[in-house]
């Protein structure tokens, strides 16, 4: 591993060799392995020895009709060797496989939750600049990459190994001559395809890059089908994954075609070796340096090994593909992460859930700059609304609490504790959030309400359900609470989702609670019972509402009016219009209860 590269603390070890990653996880069941290669080695050498059996029966039967012996009684050590022979290649190739049952699946479980732990540390940066789809493409096409390429190591190269040093050594016996011209011949052969085929391993990395970009736009498309749909954009959709779906083709094709040139090569090469093998090895014989049987193995140990080295054709190319596969999951997964926990950080211990942020500076890596120099303290349980224009900065102050980005100045605290020094996990623990557009699981009511903790029982999920005004409709339901909500929520209306959201963030009981305006999607009659429902919520709590609509924090104990990553004015509601100032204007041009964009004036 890079040292350079920041790894959060309880994430994996991956290196970003795509090698090195595929051996980390092999090592891991390297016992098992290891059985495989024991067993795949004698089955090999019990396939190429099946050629000598068949020579010792043949020089036997010879023996025979010249001796007028009985053939059976001649040839029975022959016949007993070839069955043993078939017997081993029976057992051991069904061990190997026993030993592969084994080893596979598990292999491939613990690739793919490494993976998924290691991105699971990943900043909020990083998931917003990728696909989710791409990503969980890439994770299931680098598992099943790593397990391809193990198999070609142990069922196709390996095996070849050992098929042609025991064919070598068999036919050294039998002539000298053929058996060193089989050796020239494979070692350039395969040390030739090697290098043509290491040379696919850039094709296929591309390849496989836009494989997950096409996985990407898909998943896309589909999860925003009802905008396709309601602005009448099926062919439009059709034809903007044409153009990725063409600019994969075009990878494939380049990547084929190299392929099939490479083939060209190992087939014609085979061929033009097999037939001198035999014609040169049938001039030894018709000169007397062959037997009949010796004749026989010699063309048939030729054959086999020519015709599984022209199999590496295929394997080398395959192998090289998994391994442009490998690099490109590594190269998107595999990077530093961007907000870790400090060495020895501390769990963040709230009693009054005071927020200080002190001198602190933010800019956007893209540069812009949003805070610069920004003092603001939030007294303890003190209710506080946020308002603004969109791209004042209220989003962007409420991720830095959550330390979903982290300030490149100043500093943070909760309680006097720098949210630096605490661990993230228990920063997240003590700070509920109702998002304007809460996300939820495909999972059951039940389940999903529960996320807020896990060790609620069901009778605190109810009450939790009750005071967020959610249990009736969740009763309406098909199950009840064991109802799936669909991908993203999409079986539930946005005011029954924003229910849910606030019936999960009343069973964790947080002391920090964060609302961005998390009654918008509600209708009016709900929300009047929900504000009564998250009033009871915030009592003895620190809150922070982030509002779009200016009516519901007017009885805040506090607001923060924000105007380009600046708090121009800091006061009550009724002390901020007296004032006639930032707030007062735009309490006045609200619209409809809602703020604009932007100031039009």
């Amino acid at each position: 591993m890079d040292t350079t590269f920041t790894i959060a603390r309880d994430a994996p070890r991956l290196s970003r060799s795509p090698w090195r990653f595929a051996l980390h996880f092999y090592l891991k069941s390297r016992y098992t392995l290891a059985a495989i290669f024991v067993f795949e080695a004698a089955q090999a050498a019990c396939t190429i020895l099946l050629p000598y059996a068949v020579k010792e029966i043949i020089d036997a039967v010879t023996l025979a009709h010249a001796t007028g012996a009985d053939i059976f009684a001649t040839a029975k050590d022959a016949l007993i060797l070839f069955a043993l022979l078939n017997l081993g290649i029976v057992l051991f190739s069904r061990a190997s496989g026993a030993m592969l049952v084994l080893t596979g699946p598990f292999l491939r479980r613990e690739i793919r939750r490494s993976l998924f732990s290691y991105i699971q540390h990943h900043s909020h940066r990083y998931f917003i600049s990728h696909f989710a789809g791409s990503l969980a493409n890439r994770i299931a096409e680098v598992s099943m990459s790593c397990m391809h390429a193990l198999w070609t190591i142990a069922f196709d190269f390996y095996p070849l190994i050992i098929k042609s040093v025991v064919a070598l050594v068999v036919l050294f016996a039998a002539s000298g001559e053929l058996a060193l011209t089989l050796c020239l011949w494979l070692g350039v052969y395969i040390y030739v395809s090697f290098v043509l085929a290491q040379r696919c391993r850039v094709y296929a990395q591309d390849f496989a890059e836009a494989r997950s970009i096409v996985t990407g736009k898909v998943v896309d498309s589909v999860t925003n089908v009802m905008n396709a749909k309601m602005f009448a954009r099926r062919q439009y959709e059709e034809d903007y994954l044409t153009d990725y779906l063409n600019h994969e083709v075009d990878h494939a094709m380049r990547t084929y075609w190299y392929m099939e040139k490479l083939r060209w090569f190992q087939y014609g090469a085979a061929m033009v070796l097999m037939v001198s093998m035999v014609g040169y090895a049938l001039k030894i014989w018709a000169d007397g340096g062959l037997t009949v049987g010796e004749f026989s193995m010699v063309a048939g140990l030729a054959i086999m090994l020519i015709e599984a080295a022209r199999g590496l054709s295929r394997s080398f190319l395959e192998f090289f593909e998994y391994l442009g596969n490998i690099s490109d999951g590594v190269s998107v997964f595999v990077q530093p992460h961007e907000i870790v926990d400090r060495p020895g950080a501390a769990r963040l211990q709230v009693s009054r859930g005071e927020i200080v942020f002190d001198d602190v500076s933010f800019s956007y890596p893209e540069g812009l700059a949003v805070f610069e120099h920004l003092d603001v303290t939030i007294e303890p349980r003190q209710q506080v609304g946020l308002v603004g224009f969109s791209g004042s900065g209220k989003s962007t102050f409420v991720n830095l609490i959550l330390r979903f980005f982290e300030c490149n100045a100043g500093s943070i605290r909760i309680d006097g504790q720098d949210i630096l020094d605490v661990t993230q996990d228990s920063l997240r623990q003590n700070v509920s959030m109702i998002p304007q557009d809460p996300q939820l699981f495909h999972r059951s009511l039940m389940e999903n309400i529960r996320y807020g903790r896990l060790d609620a029982t069901d009778a605190e999920v109810v009450k939790a359900a009750q005071k967020a005004h959610a249990h009736g409709f969740i009763l309406q339901t098909e199950h009840g609470y064991d109802s799936l909500v669909g991908e993203r929520g999409v079986k539930l209306s946005g005011g029954q989702r924003q229910r849910v959201a606030i019936a999960r963030a009343i069973l964790k009981d947080a002391p920090i609670l964060i609302l961005d305006e998390a009654t918008s999607s509600l209708d009016s009659v709900t929300e009047k019972k929900i504000q009564l429902g998250l009033a009871n919520l915030m009592q003895g709590r620190t809150v922070v509402v982030v509002a779009h609509r200016l009516s519901t924090i007017a009885n805040m104990d506090r607001i923060l009016v924000f105007d380009e990553g600046r708090i121009v004015e800091d006061g009550s509601h009724d002390a901020l219009l007296r004032i006639e100032g930032h707030y007062a204007r735009l309490w006045n041009m609200q619209a409809g209860g809602f703020l604009p964009e932007t100031d039009e004036n």
